[in-house]
């Protein structure tokens, strides 16, 4: 049996895939450790779980108004460099502790595989998001160069100077949670593997009001992730004018993390902190998200067609995939309003193709095998501890 070391940033939509597949490895008799943020890590993947802790640079509060180059650039300068440094000591001890064959790290998580550059230990990446696969930068070039030059300093510091990789892509495995279906035909590294959404059961986090939902209306699922708190509360507003005007036959479950509609819950919409999502999945028919990956995929692994309002980051290439695939309608999150969103919330519950364009996104996912097939490649690169 193998040892397996996951290093994950302090994101929640970067740990669950994780926590799927340790689960698996787990399963199969491998031993897993973490190293991370032992709060987050703890809640996601249980409390019986082995955590080493890593020292966390604080997420900086992103300017609301900071889009495309501008914030790329404060992504890089103000968060991933500095969480690779202040984690790098971290994934260090913790290597030292518990000796791991592999390394499995997430492609935020730069710390892991320049740490495991370094001490010639297999690693692996964990690519939560396909939109590097895309390459997002090939029209800016000066972009793509800070980029490189801002990683070159960190392999200086924290891995092996000789490398000459871009360390978001292991040389021995990259692991997509997608697919070409939805991530089309990419310019992803010849050893990435496609395994589809790894998920596992995940515990409701509070109890959710089921008995609210009326299986004689479409129930809608509208969520902006966690990371956008405040910044989505007038999309949110516009979400729920644009359900009561549908009222008859809409209804929606709304992620209101930030109390954005406090008060304003009626039979047509219902706001709540914390979202039950997969298990609400099996029962909406349709979901208004910001394209984050995690939420696209484990909304099109259920079968059901998305309206897309990408706000940043990878959003927007993420959105653009899914409304190549068919899958969905993309609409602007900055001008998005009752009328915009109420005509895209038509168009995916009425048109048939839709969602015949997502449950086939949907089978390819199940064909890949999640994580049952990640835990397998990962068995394959653990076995090359002993030629290094």
């Amino acid at each position: 049996m193998s040892r397996f070391l996951f290093v994950v940033p302090p994101l929640v939509g970067h740990v669950n895939p994780a926590v799927a597949v340790a689960a698996e490895l787990t399963r199969r008799g491998h031993h897993v450790a973490w190293a991370g943020h032992p709060g987050l890590v703890e809640e996601l993947a249980g409390p019986g779980a082995e955590i080493h802790a890593c020292a966390m640079s604080s997420e900086p509060r992103r300017p609301p108004e900071l889009r495309g180059v501008a914030a790329l650039r404060f992504l890089w300068q103000d968060f991933l460099g500095p969480l690779a440094t202040a984690m790098a000591p971290g994934v260090e001890k913790a290597v030292a502790a518990f000796r791991p064959d592999a390394i499995v790290t997430d492609q935020q998580a730069l710390a892991g595989a320049l740490v495991a550059e370094r001490l010639r230990i297999p690693c692996a990446t964990s690519a939560t998001t396909s939109a590097d696969f895309s390459g997002p930068l090939a029209g800016m070039p000066k972009v793509e160069e800070w980029i490189r030059g801002l990683l070159g300093e960190l392999r200086a510091t924290l891995g092996d100077p000789s490398r000459t990789h871009d360390p978001r892509f292991s040389p021995d495995l990259v692991l997509a949670f997608t697919t070409t279906a939805l991530a089309g035909e990419s310019a992803a590294p010849p050893q990435t593997r496609f395994v589809g959404p790894a998920l596992t059961r995940r515990p409701d986090p509070v109890p959710f009001p089921w008995e609210r939902l009326d299986p004689a209306r479409h129930t809608v699922l509208v969520s902006l992730g966690t990371a956008n708190t405040g910044l989505g509360d007038r999309f949110l507003t516009e979400c729920a004018a644009a359900v009561r005007e549908r009222a008859g036959q809409v209804q929606a479950v709304v992620a209101d993390p930030g109390g954005a509609l406090d008060g304003t819950a009626d039979d047509a919409v219902l706001p709540v902190r914390r979202v039950p999502q997969l298990t609400l999945l099996r029962r909406v028919s349709a979901v208004v998200c910001h394209a984050g990956h995690n939420t696209v995929a484990e909304t099109l692994l259920h079968g059901v067609p998305l309206v897309v309002a990408p706000i940043r980051d990878d959003q927007p290439v993420i959105a653009a995939q899914v409304t190549t695939a068919g899958a969905g309608i993309r609409i602007r999150f900055g001008r998005g309003d009752r009328h915009t969103i109420g005509a895209a919330l038509d168009g995916v519950l009425t048109a048939p193709g839709y969602r015949a364009a997502a449950c086939r996104v949907r089978d390819s996912f199940r064909s890949a095998g999640g994580a049952a097939a990640a835990a397998a490649h990962l068995e394959a690169v653990a076995t090359r501890q002993g030629e290094l």
